[in-house]
């Protein structure tokens, strides 16, 4: 029988949240860092650095914990041999990707795991919905609609239907998989790319050694590579280059594996017949920034993974991983 637990968590989570966590903690001790609460011990709003965006600075309170959930800060965790495991309330995890940090999780024994299947469905429906708005032209009527007005027919034969369409996802994991699934009615041909091949993958997956070898065949170029020194700029004037002509580019993964001047020329050249971008650098993407103006370039604020409830499957998530973590059972979405 496991001894109670220590719970500390940063993360910014809805009232009905933090009541499903602590409702689901039962005898464990939750922890969260004195800024927020105040004098009498009252949650208050914390501060904007608790967000999945931002790392957390240090708190002494997470010296006290066994499991850290949300964005702990990466130094001090590597002080804390004490910390069992960490869980962050992200997919993305660039800040903690790094040797040193590896290798003192894996001296102190600690296990790391990500939220990558609470925003695998909301990330890969988003990509879904920019490749249907493409192939059926639903932004260019849209534009039309608010300006010209000009009942458009010449837009029939631009339609394409993504039966038969080559779709090529770089850096294929849970994102990537989910979408394979729901491509999958339509009758797409997913090719997927990653860093380390699996062999399970629901679609054909190669390394990406491959890649200039299935670039020019690909209709749909689908990034989803994180942020890390070996993928900035990864997409640059090269390959944009070796993309077939009239390709369309989505950007889920991170901005920074884009050098958007290499974007922008792809985009003027018409190399490119659209990008589809969730993701830029910087963000927010200033107001004057030359991608809001550049021919069939189509931005979302970094929305793909929100959806009603998010925080809630949040702590789903982290509950059913503590069960098993308490079973001495396998964890998901382990990272290292």
């Amino acid at each position: 029988m496991m001894d109670d637990l220590t719970i500390w968590c940063n993360q910014d989570l809805t009232p009905e949240a933090m009541t499903a966590l602590q409702d689901g903690l039962g005898d464990d001790r939750l922890i969260l860092p004195s800024e927020f609460t105040d004098n009498l011990g009252q949650r208050v709003a914390p501060p904007a650095w608790s967000g999945n965006f931002s790392a957390g600075t240090e708190n002494p309170e997470l010296a006290l914990a066994d499991i850290a959930f949300g964005q702990p800060d990466p130094e001090m965790i590597l002080r804390l041999p004490n910390i069992r495991w960490v869980q962050i309330t992200s997919a993305g995890y660039t800040r903690y990707d790094r040797p040193d940090f590896r290798a003192a999780l894996e001296d102190h024994d600690t296990a790391f795991t990500n939220s990558s299947s609470v925003y695998a469905d909301p990330c890969a429906q988003h990509l879904l919905g920019f490749m249907l708005s493409e192939t059926r032209q639903l932004l260019l009527a849209w534009i039309d609609q608010r300006g010209q007005r000009t009942w458009r027919h010449g837009l029939r034969p631009q339609m394409r239907l993504l039966r038969g369409e080559n779709v090529l996802i770089i850096g294929y994991g849970a994102i990537g998989e989910r979408l394979a699934q729901l491509l999958q009615p339509f009758g797409a041909v997913v090719t997927g790319l990653r860093r380390r091949v699996r062999g399970d993958e629901l679609a054909p997956t190669f390394g990406l050694d491959l890649l200039s070898e299935k670039l020019p065949t690909a209709d749909h170029v689908v990034n989803i590579l994180p942020a890390h020194p070996t993928t900035n700029h990864f997409f640059g004037p090269a390959t944009f280059a070796q993309m077939k002509p009239g390709a369309v580019f989505y950007n889920m993964g991170r901005g920074a594996t884009v050098d958007q001047d290499a974007l922008l020329a792809a985009l003027a050249s018409g190399r490119l017949a659209a990008a589809y971008l969730d993701v830029t650098d910087p963000e927010p993407l200033p107001a004057d920034h030359p991608l809001w103006d550049a021919p069939n370039c189509f931005i979302t604020p970094h929305t793909g993974g929100g959806f009603a409830g998010e925080h809630l499957h949040l702590v789903r998530h982290f509950l059913a991983n503590l069960a098993r973590f308490r079973a001495n059972e396998p964890l998901l979405d382990v990272v290292f």
